[in-house]
């Protein structure tokens, strides 16, 4: 079973653009989009344990340059 998390992203001023396109080559990010309000990226990912998970976002997506704070939300199922 993966874990799955969105990824919420403010980045420097001026950087939005060129953190999306990075963070889409890392591997296990499905999708990594600009959007308008508190955060600037919205990052999609999915890990095979939550360990992993954190893994990819500490090891990978804030090594980004331009990222000043992220803020990680995995998904649950309430069903």
């Amino acid at each position: 079973m993966s874990v799955t998390a969105y990824v919420l992203i403010q980045t420097e001023v001026g950087r939005p653009k060129q953190v999306a396109q990075a963070i889409r080559q890392i591997d296990g990010v499905l999708e990594a989009h600009n959007v308008l309000g508190p955060y600037d990226v919205v990052v999609t990912v999915t890990a095979s344990t939550n360990d992993e998970l954190g893994k990819l976002v500490s090891d990978g997506i804030q090594q980004v340059d331009g990222i000043a704070r992220t803020f990680t939300c995995p998904v649950i199922d309430l069903t």
